[in-house]
């Protein structure tokens, strides 16, 4: 199988299986821990528990890709993707649904550094464009997930929903099944857990001390606290300014449109011009758009401003993602790409939480402004530590 196949059903598999993950997630998720009874800090919670697990397992299962061989955490990923969905319709408590959010952030965190990784692997001079088509892919599903999930749960209700989308995730298992890589590292499955242990904390401590990876990483992570408030309040500020699931649903549908459009694209301009200078502008476009949506109340102006936030993350992403590659050594690649992970999701778990503490205490306008206030510090941190390093 040559790589170009095993790109296109990586990539088809990724599609499917964030159909699945978002169609729970935007704006099914916030609606339905609402009708359980929960506030908007308990809708910040229950939002973030699931990024929370990529937290404690990104960067090991990226490290253990690179000791284990890529297919082995990838398998496991998907059938965190496609079986936990069919246990929401029996869901009727906030306490069962958090536990239940925290085993699906499984899904993402040990399929996505494996993922990265099994594509830089494949493209390694053309990284920023094959990642930006792959992340697209994964938009693409991103996009169509949330499209589904609000008119589904508009027209057939929550059961409905979460069935559709465990369907889903179970598709991408069955293209699985068609995806060959390359053999496990020699020895692998021979080792025991002490030489495991020794050679998983050999790749943590050598990108620890990797400054541009851990900067680019906390970069990510600043978008991603803004994503992270928008998934779990924009379904609540759309309710309340008057419209419907499904138009709300199509704000995100906006939003992976234009990223998934971008993507490759501002992957390709940035192995032409340099990663940096394309991560400044997509943090300042996102802080920009996310700053002003509680001001709007008119659905295509805010399907404009969608729009907006959802180019300005995918010019960071295709850049901080090629980024975080290209400053990873050959053999902690996976560990690089997890710990990126790990960081970006420390962010997005934070969105939500913060978010909610924020909107409780002040109102949408103030909080949304604290947080685009972070994204343009963290631009400037990011900033000044290129200039020092070049």
């Amino acid at each position: 199988m040559t790589g170009s196949h095993s790109f296109i059903l990586l990539c088809g598999i990724g599609f499917l299986c964030f159909i699945s993950y978002n169609l729970v997630r935007m704006p099914v998720l916030a609606l339905f821990a609402e009708s359980l009874g929960a506030g908007p800090e308990g809708i910040g919670l229950i939002v973030s528990v699931s990024t929370l697990t990529g937290v404690f397992l990104k960067l090991p299962s990226g490290a253990l890709s690179d000791i284990y061989g890529r297919r082995l955490l990838l398998r496991v990923g998907i059938l965190a993707f496609g079986l936990p969905p069919f246990a929401y319709p029996f869901v009727s408590d906030l306490h069962t649904l958090t536990v239940l959010r925290f085993v699906h952030g499984l899904a993402t965190a040990i399929f996505a550094p494996s993922a990265l990784a099994t594509v830089a692997d494949l493209f390694r001079e053309r990284r920023g464009a094959a990642l930006g088509t792959y992340t697209a892919c994964t938009q693409a599903g991103a996009l169509l997930g949330p499209m589904i999930g609000g008119w589904l749960v508009y027209a057939a209700g929550f059961s409905t929903t979460f069935v559709t989308a465990g369907v889903f995730g179970c598709m991408g298992l069955l293209v699985f099944y068609s995806l060959r890589l390359s053999p496990l590292p020699p020895n692998s499955r021979d080792k025991g857990l002490r030489p495991v242990l020794v050679e998983m904390w050999t790749g943590f401590a050598a990108i620890a001390r990797n400054t541009r990876v851990l900067v680019t990483s906390s970069t990510d992570a600043a978008k991603m606290v803004a994503n992270g408030a928008l998934m779990a309040f924009l379904p609540i500020y759309g309710v309340a300014v008057g419209l419907n699931p499904g138009e709300i649903g199509m704000l995100f549908g906006m939003q992976g449109i234009t990223s998934f459009l971008s993507k490759p694209i501002m992957g390709r301009v940035s192995d032409r011009i340099g990663r940096p200078p394309l991560i400044l502008l997509g943090l300042v476009i996102c802080a920009t758009t996310f700053a002003l949506m509680p001001r709007i109340a008119d659905w295509p102006v805010l399907l404009l401003l969608s729009a907006g936030f959802g180019f300005g993350e995918a010019v960071v992403t295709s850049s901080s993602s090629a980024l975080v590659a290209d400053s990873s050594g050959p053999k902690t690649l996976g560990a690089g790409m997890g710990m990126q992970g790990m960081i970006t999701d420390i962010g997005h778990a934070s969105g939500p939480l913060l978010a909610g503490f924020l909107i409780a205490r002040l109102n949408y306008e103030h909080a949304f402004a604290i947080i685009a206030g972070l994204q343009l510090g963290a631009a400037a941190i990011f900033w000044s530590t290129m200039r020092m390093r070049a």
